[in-house]
């Protein structure tokens, strides 16, 4: 039997909220794209919504007309083909009238008025064919335009589509929420730059003086204290892990120097966690050196009190913690854990005469031990504090940010959480001599005895920087476009048309978990394609701008994670208000500078260039490697913070003036190099000024090579070495 064929009705009630207006409802489901925009109904705009179907990599689009005295009328499908659609809308007549052209699925559409009024919903590739590729500056010329002409259709548009604000047009109260500590720290640093270019350039040589000297103190140290001879491999390690961490994780919003800080806190955290469990430990009325004392105190006390940077940057700075992604948090609380296993190490290291040597068994994520007996079998294997508390970052991101897609993930913190638990439980219980009680021992084996743990790690990190580029896109009606067109085009192009095809064959009478499951699993491959372009895109860019030299891409590199953090405040906010760092015409002004140094200015069709060039008109007359555990561990070594304080305190009695001293000086440069002088440098020495005068240029020189800034500028002068074809990967 034949199916019946859609009537217009059915059409305009699953996406229109009357013959002008399309759905809010329908709008915010999967976070659509929304513009409105003002163009002829011409020949122009039939061939951009076709290449707008053709980006969703559809064969067919759904077309009716949306008045009321049309709803009985079929839906008409039509090939991808200008002049068929030309003749279907000639067909109605030769007055103008209100139409729709959706997509199989309904997720996307355009509704074009019988004015000049069209709006454009659904995902950003399919909006971009319409209004370009700056869908932010196409929503702000419609406002701009709406404003000048006034008159009810284009003013209730732009309210309705958040183009134009609500308030008062000259209100002096400041809208949405102020600024935080670190906004007003950044912003003082940026006037500083400015306005005091010398003494900032002073600073920055004296940073980077104080770094190298920090070095030469860390490799002198050991000539004179012996057990300061592992000062130097922990922070090295604690260096390379958080790289490890940090590079694959491509959807970050933090710096790394700021996970570099964070870690530097984690470390001084021993000392409040030690006299935490000193005081739990007396209260208790048991032994330090006992198994309660290893094992439930210890446990309990470092494993919540090492997620304590996550709390504290929720009460300094609320509106940065808003604008975190979900692979900010595993970031961010495996650098807490790295700080406080470097401290742990470093203590354990001098106090036992420097046999504890940290990340000794592997270059993948060290930090780890492994716990054997006499004939070499493994009692216990602990993938290292940076790990596990890594784990329950992760956790933590995925259900902070992706709690549009179901309170379930909220199970993933508490099983993260006992995971960790357990495993550095496990670790602690075979040093103190005992062992796991049989029900914890099952499920420690269920969660993979430590072995699977750098395993889940890494999985999780895939998975939040996946959620994270997802969320993202859904942010592009405020986020500037990347420089030059979208790579993978085709790529994306035949993941959006399976998902389209193999969503509208899912059941809508089914049970709602299991087709949520199922267009979960129809969508994984759009969110993967999108993923995938939006590195490649962001790794072009940067190599573009390389071979512009090390000031083109430090500019470029800070671009893309303010960008990141915008686009995921935009989307995390939900309609709330929010604030932007910096602003959005800011961001805006960065976004086309950098363009036009990359010779990638945004672009777009047809109709994207005819709208802006009359909007622009009207404003400008209105307008004034495999992760695993460490190497063997000692079972004398001391397994947490308090017993490795109390062996500190007697190291340092046995010790001279000169030789606390050094301990002292080494504490200090330790801390030193990961506070300091990590960050992108702002400010690059000219070759040719330092040919001239090398000796007037070596306080620049110092400013930008700092440490922990030698990888940018070995990366920067890489950069002028790559061949001119490295331009042609992206197009305008």
């Amino acid at each position: 039997m034949e199916e019946q064929a859609m009537l217009a009705r059915d059409l305009v009630l699953r996406v229109c909220a009357g013959a002008t207006e399309l759905d809010p409802q329908w709008i915010r489901v999967d976070g659509k794209v929304t513009t409105p925009f003002l163009v002829p109904r011409d020949r122009n705009l039939i061939r951009a919504i076709v290449s707008a179907g053709r980006a969703m990599g559809v064969d067919r689009l759904l077309v009716c007309r949306t008045r009321p005295e049309f709803s009985y009328d079929p839906v008409t499908e039509v090939p991808l083909d200008t002049d068929t659609l030309i003749d279907l809308i000639r067909g109605w007549g030769p007055t103008p009238t209100d139409f729709l052209v959706c997509v199989e699925d309904f997720s996307a559409a355009v509704l074009v008025t019988a004015d000049e009024l069209t709006v454009a919903a659904g995902p950003a590739d399919f909006v971009r064919e319409l209004v370009g590729a700056d869908i932010p500056q196409a929503r702000v010329h419609f406002g701009n335009r709406a404003r000048v002409e006034g008159g009810p259709v284009l003013t209730r548009a732009a309210l309705l589509y958040n183009c134009a604000d609500t308030g008062a047009r000259h209100a002096r109260s400041p809208r949405g929420p102020g600024p935080d500590l670190p906004e007003r720290l950044a912003r003082r640093g940026d006037r500083l730059r400015e306005r005091s270019p010398r003494a900032v350039g002073a600073l920055r040589a004296l940073r980077g003086a104080w770094g190298w000297l920090a070095v030469v103190a860390l490799l002198v140290a050991p000539l004179f204290v012996p057990g300061l001879d592992t000062a130097l491999p922990a922070l090295a390690a604690a260096f390379v892990l958080l790289f490890q961490l940090a590079w694959p994780a491509r959807s970050r919003t933090v710096s790394f120097a700021t996970l570099l800080r964070v870690a530097a806190l984690g470390a001084l955290l021993l000392w409040p966690l030690a006299l935490a469990e000193a005081a739990v430990v007396g209260l208790l009325g048991v032994d330090p050196y006992g198994v309660v004392g290893y094992t439930y105190v210890a446990v309990a006390v470092e494993e919540a009190g090492k997620l304590a940077p996550l709390l504290l940057l929720g009460l300094v700075a609320r509106r940065r913690m808003r604008r975190l992604a979900a692979v900010d948090f595993l970031l961010l609380a495996a650098a807490s854990g790295a700080g406080f296993q470097l401290a742990e190490h470093l203590l354990t290291g001098v106090s036992t005469g420097g046999g504890d040597r940290p990340g000794g068994g592997g270059f993948l994520l060290p930090g780890g031990s492994t716990v054997t007996d006499a004939s070499g079998a493994v009692l216990a294997v602990f993938s290292g504090h940076a790990v596990t508390t890594g784990l329950v970052g992760a956790a933590l991101g995925l259900a902070v940010v992706g709690r549009r897609y179901g309170a379930w993930l909220w199970l993933l913190p508490p099983v993260a959480f006992t995971a960790a638990f357990l495993e550095h439980l496990n670790l602690n219980a075979v040093l103190a001599n005992a062992a796991l009680h049989p029900v914890s021992g099952f499920v420690h084996g269920l969660l993979g005895g430590g072995v699977l743990t750098p395993w889940l790690l890494v999985v999780l990190l895939l998975c939040a920087v996946a959620m994270d580029y997802r969320t993202i896109g859904t942010a592009a009606e405020s986020t500037p476009p990347l420089p030059g067109r979208p790579p993978l085009a085709g790529l994306r192009r035949r993941a959006r048309g399976r998902s389209v095809a193999m969503r509208v064959r899912v059941p809508a009478d089914i049970a709602p978990l299991f087709r949520r499951l199922a267009l979960s699993w129809v969508d994984l491959p759009v969110t993967l394609a999108t993923t995938l372009s939006t590195i490649v895109h962001e790794f072009a860019v940067s190599a573009i701008a390389a071979r512009r030299g090390p000031g083109a891409l430090c500019d470029t590199w800070r671009f893309l994670r303010r960008r990141r953090a915008n686009a995921m405040a935009e989307a995390r906010s939900a309609g709330r208000p929010w604030r932007s760092h910096p602003s959005q015409e800011e961001l805006t002004r960065q976004a086309r500078s950098l363009a036009r140094r990359l010779g990638l200015a945004a672009t777009g069709g047809v109709t994207a260039a005819t709208a802006s060039f009359a909007a622009a008109a009207v404003y400008a007359a209105a307008a004034p490697g495999a992760p695993g555990p460490g190497g063997a561990a000692d079972r004398d070594a001391p397994a947490y913070a308090f017993v490795a304080l109390d062996r500190l305190q007697l190291w340092l009695g046995g010790l001279t003036g000169a030789e606390t001293a050094w301990a002292a000086l080494v504490l200090v440069a330790a801390l030193s190099l990961l506070v300091s002088g990590n960050g992108v440098p702002h400010a690059h020495p000219r070759m040719r000024e330092f040919l001239r005068a090398p000796t007037a240029n070596t306080g620049a020189i110092l400013g930008m090579l700092a440490p922990g800034q030698v990888g940018y500028a070995l990366l920067g002068l890489a950069g002028l070495l790559l061949p001119r074809r490295v331009d042609r990967l992206l197009v305008r």
